[in-house]
């Protein structure tokens, strides 16, 4: 199939059209400032499974394969929930828990306890366990085995199908910058998907094997590396390169033009 070489001399992000760039500047910001957000919850929950500011290979190890020295109350207890209740009570939960979370107890005692502290989430948010039904509490008072199969399920195609068009987007905008070495582009373009896969893969590996959860970091690591050299080099072109005055022409067209020899 042959392309006409004559396209516009403005596609190409220094010289797009002023609507064009208020479009794709403004789907930059949004989306820099949600995966901004993206990385704090991450922080504030995967990043707290050892009870540890900063996310760690503990952390991931304890989200997906868990914590078998304990129950799932207490590696939560002791990590990403330890604000949700005072020491006393989290240590009389724990205790609690390890003796079985024996029936007897909740109606008398845990009940009140978890109705104070916990089911202000663990009663309406879906996906979580609830925590006013003594039969949740119990499924949640066994060796912590990480992420259930179920919800690992749930979060992998909610991200491959919801972060992919992110950067699907994102590499479209960044698909029209200049003076970026045609190798240098694919590559950028190509990272983040390859990433992502590596990334929710590395997820169910880590619950087979703990040993797998650097895939999760290099992963994550990898995808927001390269989405930040797209980001910037957009936002740069855009806001910057744009008041030089020179006219670079067709991004593609020299794209096109090696396809076709």
């Amino acid at each position: 199939m042959k392309f006409d070489r004559n396209g516009p001399n403005w596609l190409n992000l220094p010289n797009l059209p002023l609507t064009l760039k208020v479009l794709f500047i403004g789907y930059l910001l949004v989306i820099g400032l949600g995966l901004c957000m993206a990385g704090l919850q991450i922080m504030m929950t995967h990043g707290m499974a050892d009870g540890k500011v900063g996310l760690s290979l503990d952390d991931v190890v304890y989200s997906y394969y868990g914590n078998r020295n304990g129950t799932t109350l207490e590696t939560k207890l002791n990590g990403s929930m330890q604000d949700k209740a005072p020491q006393e009570v989290r240590t009389e939960i724990i205790k609690w828990a390890r003796k079985g979370a024996p029936e007897s107890e909740w109606e008398p005692r845990f009940r009140e306890v978890f109705a104070q502290h916990c089911i202000k989430c663990h009663s309406v948010i879906p996906g979580i366990p609830n925590f006013t039904q003594y039969e949740d509490v119990q499924k949640a008072a066994v060796i912590d085995e990480g992420a259930s199969i179920q919800n690992l399920t749930r979060v992998s195609h909610i991200h491959l199908f919801g972060i992919s068009f992110i950067f699907f987007f994102m590499a479209l905008i960044f698909s029209l910058s200049v003076n970026v070495p045609r190798w240098l582009k694919e590559v950028t373009i190509a990272l983040p998907f390859a990433f992502l896969i590596l990334d929710v893969f590395s997820w169910w590996l880590t619950k087979w094997h703990p040993g797998f959860a650097w895939f999760t970091i290099i992963g994550g690591f990898g995808y927001s590396l390269a989405s930040a050299f797209m980001w910037f080099t957009c936002m740069y072109q855009m806001l910057i390169m744009s008041r030089n005055g020179k006219v670079y022409g067709n991004a593609w067209e020299a794209d096109i033009r090696l396809d076709d020899l």
